[in-house]
């Protein structure tokens, strides 16, 4: 049994307990724009229709948290919880280990702006728990939250190349989330701001920047792993600077393997941008290397990052099989991908079911289980409550009657934002309820959602919340009878694999990952793999079906629905198998 030390309950996670926050302390003025109204309360004590494993004195003095508090019940103190303990210790070691670096311009926790940082945690993760020695290079922001870190120390102080001139570089070492990391903190103005992404500083620049001081760094000291993985463009010029600078140099051993995790972003450069990191980039901008296809005929052409990782790199790997196939029949670099097509492969991304584990969270006033469910229905009363969508003091005439979907994303045109509104007016129409909850990029986007917001959220129904919060995302999955992922088109997605792990059906479009991960429940031949609700359109309509489908089947098919939910929550999405699969393409590199 694990036990956090907390005011009040014991958090255990081989039953359904209660979290109480009666005396959970510090409290600190909120700004709140969303402007929730309250249901009408009773006192904070409830009395509730008590799920059969909780007793009398587990329930009584909990207190039920309502928009009103000082201080929202997400912000609240939680036990603290550190993912450095929990690597799986039973986990069978690989006979051929090897040391993996990964070069990331995100990780999660500390660093994470979308799913890009999950999959390098769990992945890293995953492969320390098979044995392996896992490193991940990251860029040392401003922003990060250091006593997030453990074990924070300088250890080397060195000068890599920029635009003419060798900047002096700190690199630290730390521990985050059990895994070794190395932050790289150059003297001059990158990776400075309030934000990860959107500094002062030129991106492009500082991401090739770091591209290089990650080569500089393992020269400098020595070191030589067998694989060097990069994630996304603003790793994409290290595959060139590898195999065209530092493998003619010390670095001889390393193998790179690319992710690509969304094929939107290109890394798009200039001749001259590519030629401050060392490289001359003339040299680049050909049809077989680095040129932005959509650009040939212009002037000036330009370079793609992205292309060049492609090209440059001894494995290729996207987010999931359908991607593959996607990506190989549109968009600009399925040319590209075409010719690269034997070192290109598609792996469905995991969660890290350590970290996302209903049975053990700490941000949930109840922990459950696949056999012992009850706490879920207190999480939905405690959300509910918390977010002012629900008076009274029975949780049954709550949270067995109306329907809570939630849809956790980013609000960009990707995310489908056309169906995204609709959806909320549909589930207000149908008599459920929904939370939104995420932020844009876009600031028309965002004026957007915050009128929508402003209109609905004093509702009994509709709760928009334009922020990010790690806490708040647990407390919602848990609280969710349905998950929502209406994307336009889904590399691989996170949030339908997560909903079902804390027993959230999911209702999503089929395309990318998504059709990868979940399978309609009306589709007879496949009966078996049934795990949700599905469309194909991109239109309102589309949607509306399916919406009305999973609504039907909550309502007027309960034994059906609790069977989906127990299969949703049994289902083995975690990076072990997903781990495997990357293994096996850094030995078959490693081999070559």
């Amino acid at each position: 049994m694990m036990e956090c030390a907390i005011p009040g309950k014991l958090l255990c996670a081989s039953t359904s307990t209660l979290w109480n926050p009666r005396k959970a302390g510090g409290l600190k003025a909120h700004n709140s724009k969303f402007k929730i109204k309250a249901q009408t309360h009773h006192t904070s004590q409830v009395g509730i229709a008590k799920p059969t494993n909780l007793t009398d004195s587990d329930i009584q003095g909990f207190v039920w948290p309502s928009p009103t508090d000082e201080i929202p019940f997400w912000k609240k103190e939680f036990p603290s919880w550190d993912a450095n303990l929990e690597l799986p210790s039973e986990q069978t070691k690989d006979s051929k280990l090897m040391h993996i670096v990964h070069v990331t311009a995100e990780m999660a926790p500390i660093a994470k702006v979308g799913g890009l940082g999950d999959v390098v945690t769990g992945l890293a993760r995953a492969c320390l728990s098979r044995g392996h020695t896992v490193h991940i290079m990251l860029p040392f922001y401003e922003c990060i939250q250091k006593h997030q870190i453990n074990d924070l120390t300088l250890i080397t102080t060195y000068n890599s190349y920029h635009d003419g001139n060798w900047i002096p570089t700190n690199a630290y070492h730390g521990v985050v989330s059990g895994i070794p990391v190395i932050f790289l903190e150059p003297s001059c103005q990158f990776f400075k701001g309030h934000q990860v992404y959107g500094g002062s500083y030129n991106e492009l620049e500082a991401y090739m920047f770091f591209s290089r001081a990650c080569l500089e760094w393992m020269q400098v000291t020595g070191t030589q792993p067998d694989i060097i993985h990069v994630h996304e463009w603003q790793a994409g010029a290290l595959p060139i600077l590898y195999w065209d600078m530092y493998h003619h140099l010390s670095l001889k051993k390393p193998r790179i393997v690319l992710t690509i995790h969304n094929m939107e972003h290109y890394g798009e450069c200039r001749q001259e941008q590519l030629s401050m990191c060392g490289l001359d980039g003339s040299l680049y901008a050909t049809f077989d290397k680095a040129v932005d296809d959509r650009t040939v005929g212009h002037n000036p052409e330009r370079l793609s990052l992205l292309k060049g990782g492609i090209v440059y790199s001894n494995a290729v790997v996207t987010v999931s099989p359908t991607y593959l196939k996607e990506t190989l029949c549109s968009g600009w670099l399925s040319s590209t991908l075409i010719r690269n097509r034997d070192k290109y492969f598609g792996i469905v991304n995991g969660i890290d079911t350590t970290m996302w584990n209903p049975s053990t969270d700490v941000f949930l006033p109840s922990n459950f289980n696949v056999k012992n469910s009850e706490g879920k229905k207190l999480c939905k009363y405690y959300v509910q409550r918390g977010l002012g969508l629900a008076s009274g003091d029975h949780v049954t005439d709550t949270t067995l009657k109306v329907p809570l979907v939630v849809c956790i994303t980013r609000l960009v045109a990707q995310k489908g934002l056309h169906l995204i509104t609709h959806a909320i007016k549909q589930v207000e129409e149908l008599g459920g309820q929904m939370v939104v909850l995420g932020k844009s990029p876009d600031h028309r986007v965002e004026r957007e959602f915050e009128d929508l917001a402003d209109s609905l959220n004093q509702g009994p129904s509709i709760r928009i919340l334009l922020m990010y919060s790690e806490e708040l995302s647990h407390l919602l999955y848990a609280a969710a009878d349905i998950v929502l992922v209406p994307s336009l088109y889904e590399p691989c997605g996170l949030a339908q694999m997560i909903g079902m792990r804390y027993g959230a059906v999911p209702v999503v479009r089929k395309t990318g990952g998504l059709a990868d991960t979940v399978f309609d429940m009306d589709d007879k031949s496949n009966h078996e793999m049934a795990n949700g609700f599905v469309f194909e359109g991109m239109d309102e309509a589309s949607l509306h079906c399916a919406l009305d489908r999973a609504f039907a089947c909550y309502r007027n098919k309960p034994g059906e629905w609790n069977c989906i939910v127990k299969k949703v929550m049994k289902m083995d999405n975690s990076w072990n198998n997903t781990a495997r699969k990357y293994i096996e393409i850094y030995e078959s590199v490693t081999a070559s």
